[in-house]
């Protein structure tokens, strides 16, 4: 098994490659920038003894990067902002016979990939899984899970919270989040009736997230699930919400903010910030079943999921074409997987009542 990392010389990028080393899978790293490729290769512990290639393609050169691609088994795709690339890269991929993943949490990038690239992917006989990341796996794969549980669903909350404890986003993070600032700051996709549109409101004002007593208010947020989990689960409606304050400070994000930061937080850092998803679905005869994962170190977690995802696709297979996570990998069988990595999980049908403003 031979997987390509593109963008492994970003902060993700290195953790992944990490991983990929720690799980003695043979890597090649692609980029532009055969230095700090090599540079991200040394600090991973690779050399080219270890089976560790580096190949340099540059931005918007499909030969290249299909070159790069070509005897991989799959390709993980950490280079953002996706809205920019990651239809290049995806295309090298399916043109090189290459499973594909990212870590993308673009609503817009997912958007695209599931639209343009479906049917080319179908016919080459790859599978392409976006929105591989911490938050956009976990709560695709949590929500196949509750929502089976009142089926048939009339609406589908998924809700984020994020305590850092002083870890700041990469840097990397950040820039996909500006390019991004329109979507983030409106509030990005909602679903219903079978389309995704801007003007869709979310439905819920307030959420009660674990170890919180009282509900906190919360808003419309482009969550990745938003766009993934409709294609798996028959919901009239979909949202996904965040703690208003954390939706708020997406507007301060600039681009002096971002040459200021460092580019990704320290690992004690890493290990001491909390993401938290919630879901809950309400069945059309007013059943309701809620579900909760959480786990720490946002970046690292990442970088465990794309590798599994990836490693998966090669080992297991899946159908070809683009796929939700749910589509992809046994739901219960993945989430069981990360809980050896810091990640806590359940579903629960009974004790849910809601009062339309209040998800659990």
């Amino acid at each position: 098994m031979r997987i390509a990392v593109y963008g492994a010389s970003g902060y993700t990028g290195k953790l992944v490659v990490a991983e990929l080393a720690r799980r003695d899978i043979e890597t090649v790293l692609v980029g532009r920038n055969v230095e700090r490729l090599s540079e991200a290769a040394a600090r991973a512990g690779l050399t080219a003894v270890d089976g560790a290639v580096i190949r340099r393609a540059e931005s918007g050169d499909h030969a290249a990067h299909v070159h790069a691609f070509q005897d991989c088994s799959a390709v993980i795709n950490c280079a953002g902002p996706f809205v920019l690339s990651g239809e290049a890269v995806v295309r090298a991929a399916i043109a090189a016979g290459c499973h594909y993943v990212d870590i993308a949490g673009e609503q817009r990038h997912l958007d695209r990939i599931f639209s343009a690239f479906a049917v080319p992917a179908e016919v080459a006989g790859v599978t392409v899984v976006p929105g591989a990341n911490d938050d956009g796996l976990p709560s695709d794969l949590l929500a196949h899970l509750v929502a089976a549980r009142v089926r048939p669903v009339r609406e589908l909350v998924i809700g984020l919270e994020l305590i850092r404890t002083g870890a700041m986003p990469s840097r990397g993070t950040l820039r996909s989040a500006l390019e991004n600032i329109d979507t983030f700051t409106g509030g990005g996709l909602g679903y219903e009736d079978g389309r995704w549109h801007p003007d869709i409101a979310a439905r819920h004002t307030t959420l009660t997230f674990p170890d919180r007593s009282d509900p906190m208010p919360v808003v419309k947020f482009p969550l990745p699930a938003v766009v993934t989990v409709p294609h798996h689960v028959a919901a009239r409606r979909v949202a996904g919400v965040v703690r208003a304050e954390l939706a708020a400070a997406f507007a301060d994000i600039t681009p002096a903010l971002i040459d200021g930061v460092p580019e990704g937080p320290p690992a004690d850092s890493r290990r001491t910030a909390r993401w938290i998803i919630v879901v809950e679905a309400t069945s059309e005869d007013g059943r309701h079943a809620c579900g909760i994962v959480q786990g720490i170190d946002m970046q690292g977690t990442t970088a465990v999921i794309a590798v599994e995802s990836a490693r998966r696709l090669v080992a297991d297979g899946a159908k070809p074409g683009v796929l939700a996570p749910s589509q992809a990998y046994s739901p219960s069988d993945f989430l069981e997987f990360l809980v050896q990595h810091g990640v806590h999980w359940s579903v629960d049908a009974t004790g849910c009542a809601v009062d339309g403003r209040q998800v659990l």
